[in-house]
């Protein structure tokens, strides 16, 4: 059943309640994700970011990619009930659930619905790995059940700020927290115990791929406490091309022209650029030690002396090595993987 709701509190946002049979939901081969499960409690998104690559989805429910996305909301509302469920089936293998890689599980309609908190418990009750990315500062309401989960479980976290540049948020990231208030938020999951890594996505091309604005991000995220810095570069998929392109041509239409020389008719920018951001991304790490320090410490930590190589990090986490650490090759295909 779906019931369609409009809420004074949400101006221009209408929610459309439905009872979904099955939550956990098995991504396709063809996915190219470095993981097979996802729980994605909404569809559509509020934080309207307009290069979102999951705008194309909203075309499967006979809405459009655009407007509709960002204000015509779907909710499972009985997600925390069909997850409990679902977990506990003889059938499930306790494999690791990502959530937050379509769509924000801490978007605006979270906070009015509150389905997060009675996922992350029984993720938490079923000791089930998981891994959360948010733009939204809400996941610190659930920071109690996080280190709960942490203690049975492993628990990845990652904030998503892809720069730092506040004129360019405002525009391109329209309903989203500050990247900012983002990063305030890796660092009180930090100094909580938990590690949180910083998902730099995406970086724009010749917006805000800048050594200067580069450098100026991941020193911020350094400063945060991150685990580890991961920059992917902008993907322009169907739905997505056309919504970004459109906000291209309004606001910086000199950038028309180098954009389809980068892109052509594809989706995603050519290696040799992707692998030259990641290489710069990792340097930055290192010099601003990246993963190796609580938010206070990171500040009073100097570049390190020429052929420093950091060491990895263990603990909570997922297990999964810093990308600014990966070798080249594992970056290349991180980066073709993630949002």
């Amino acid at each position: 059943m779906t019931t369609r709701v409009g809420t004074p509190g949400f101006q221009g946002i209408t929610f459309f309640e439905i009872h979904a049979r099955s939550v956990i939901n098995k991504l396709p081969a063809s996915s190219r994700m470095p993981f097979s499960w996802t729980i994605n409690p909404y569809r559509g998104c509020s934080h309207a970011c307009v290069y979102c690559f999951a705008r194309n989805s909203h075309t499967y429910l006979d809405l459009d990619a655009g407007q509709d996305f960002n204000s015509k909301i779907v909710v499972k509302v009985n997600a925390a009930e069909a997850a409990r469920r679902e977990l506990a089936s003889p059938r499930w293998g306790g494999e690791h659930i990502a959530m937050g890689t379509n769509v924000d599980c801490y978007q605006r309609a979270e906070g009015r619905y509150r389905l997060m908190p009675g996922i992350i418990a029984a993720l938490r009750d079923a000791a089930n790995p998981f891994s959360i990315l948010t733009k939204g500062t809400l996941i610190l309401r659930d920071l109690d059940l996080l280190a709960e989960a942490a203690e049975v479980t492993e628990v990845g976290l990652n904030v998503s700020a892809g720069f730092t540049d506040t004129d360019l948020w405002r525009s391109v990231e329209p309903g989203t927290p500050s990247p900012q208030r983002r990063l305030e938020v890796c660092a009180a999951l930090t100094a909580r115990g938990l590690r949180c890594g910083v998902l730099m996505g995406p970086v724009l091309p010749f917006l805000t791929d800048s050594p200067a604005q580069l450098a100026q991000t991941v020193r911020l995220a350094a400063e945060a406490g991150a685990a580890h810095v991961a920059p992917i570069v902008l993907h322009l998929r169907p739905g997505a091309r056309e919504w970004f392109m459109a906000w291209l041509a309004r606001e910086h239409p000199a950038l028309l022209p180098r954009y389809r020389g980068l892109y052509g008719n594809g989706s995603y920018a050519p290696r040799r650029y992707q692998q030259q951001i990641t290489d710069q991304v990792r340097e930055l790490a290192a010099r601003y030690g990246v993963g190796r320090a609580s938010p206070a410490a990171a500040r009073r930590i100097r570049p390190p002396a020429p052929g420093h190589r950091p060491r990895a990090r263990t603990g909570l986490g997922g297990g999964a090595r810093p990308a600014a650490q990966a070798s080249p090759q594992e970056t290349s295909s991180v980066q073709l993987s993630l949002i």
